[in-house]
């Protein structure tokens, strides 16, 4: 029985080397994949994903309106497990797509992304795979004072932490700290 799976982490965890891995597992088993993003994850390219540890492969890109269901129907994307990376950024439409893939075609979904945005609030596509997930997973990371981290700390030029602004802004360690939510709120307090 398939199932849809949520695997979160903050900035920082290895979602996409993990994603990336699971891809080459199920690929060495002799199964073909359809490893997709968000169109809005543009960073390393429209087609790519990347690891920051330098894993990296093509993808396909979805954009909001697309219907993940119909495209997986056709025989180019048709695969036996359908793994995807920044899953946050996928409309809650887009996750009921991949839904009605693991019920009704019987294939295995895994979503690999971040649960909340930079002032903790949970991102559209992180919530509705939380509502509708079949097994939900984190992929701990630890701050800098040693504990798990869980909140993705939004930094300036000047590593100030950042509380306003639009909740989607790509980009990485020049742009982010995964932090524990107690050094976050001492980090917000120094304001």
């Amino acid at each position: 029985m398939a199932k849809l799976y949520f695997k979160y982490g903050a900035m920082g965890s290895s979602k996409t080397a993990q994603a990336l891995i699971t891809k080459f597992n199920y690929e060495e088993r002799g199964m073909k994949v359809w490893l997709i993003k968000p169109s809005l994850d543009d960073r390393d390219g429209a087609v790519i994903i990347k690891s920051r540890i330098g894993l990296g492969a093509e993808c396909t890109t979805i954009k909001p309106d697309d219907d993940i269901y119909e495209m997986f129907t056709r025989d180019e994307y048709r695969a036996d497990v359908i793994i995807t990376d920044e899953c946050q950024f996928f409309t809650p439409e887009n996750i009921d797509q991949m839904r009605r893939i693991v019920d009704e075609l019987n294939v295995p979904v895994l979503c690999f992304g971040l649960r909340t945005d930079f002032l903790t609030k949970l991102f559209p596509g992180s919530m509705r795979l939380f509502e509708l997930a079949d097994s939900i997973s984190e992929i701990k990371t630890i701050c800098s004072c040693g504990k798990k981290a869980s909140v993705n700390a939004r930094i300036d030029e000047n590593g100030n932490t950042v509380t306003e602004g639009s909740q989607v802004m790509l980009g990485g360690n020049d742009s982010y700290i995964a932090m524990c939510h107690k050094c976050y709120k001492r980090s917000i307090g120094k304001k």
